[in-house]
């Protein structure tokens, strides 16, 4: 792992002041909230993301979800599989390069697409069956943001097929499905979960808890490494 300091996206002393401040903005307007300590940075960075504090209570958490998070980027190598690019593209570099994690979609793979037309389902869909049939979405941090049946498909190879992720982003967009996706990930208890209820979410929705998280897991590394020996 690297030693370059990935808590903050900022590196300049102007930058820090601005981010801190706008968190600090973003914590009177909200007040009293019903999310734990490791939830709140999290819901906090999304709302910093897109100015809606709406996620102060749409977004939804396994109890566990945190913690594996956490863990899985500890462990360092964890992939990341995104239902689409935008994720990938989001991500920053240099906090994923400091926990050897690397990223992957399919959902322009000529494959996928082929299939997909083949029979008569999603790009999403098949994204998904790909990254299953590669051995990618075991032990992985899965975000979806955009894609509905993505997350639909997730869930059924949870349970049909025993895909064991160690996290699922969950924050689809839309009309169609999207509400009911998130709801139908809620229902899942083998497999640690983040979501956004009903219509709201989207990529940079995911590349927000996601960094939030990266933020967390360095600091709980830097924490252990002060008590060591």
């Amino acid at each position: 792992m690297s030693t370059v300091n990935t808590v903050t996206e900022q590196l300049t002393r102007a930058g820090q002041v601005i981010e801190h401040d706008s968190f600090a903005i973003i914590d009177a307007e909200t007040g009293p909230h019903a999310y734990t300590e490791d939830q709140w940075p999290i819901v906090r960075r999304m709302i910093h993301a897109n100015a809606d504090f709406d996620f102060n209570g749409l977004t939804d958490f396994h109890s566990a979800a945190v913690g594996a998070g956490i863990q899985a980027m500890l462990a360092g190598g964890t992939p990341v599989v995104a239902d689409v690019e935008m994720i990938c593209s989001g991500l920053s570099q240099p906090r994923l390069a400091h926990f050897g994690m690397k990223t992957h979609q399919f959902i322009s793979d000529a494959d996928v697409i082929e299939t997909a037309k083949a029979e008569d389902t999603t790009r999403a869909v098949q994204a998904m069956r790909k990254a299953h049939r590669l051995g990618l979405l075991d032990g992985a941090i899965v975000g979806i943001g955009n894609a509905p049946t993505a997350l639909i498909e997730l869930v059924r190879l949870i349970r049909e097929e025993g895909v064991r992720p160690a996290l699922v982003v969950g924050m689809p967009v839309g009309f169609v499905s999207a509400a009911e996706s998130k709801d139908l990930m809620a229902e899942v208890n083998e497999v640690p979960w983040i979501v956004i209820r009903g219509r709201k979410g989207g990529s940079t929705l995911v590349v927000a808890a996601l960094h939030a998280l990266l933020a967390l897991a360095e600091a709980r590394q830097k924490t252990q490494q002060a008590e060591r020996p």
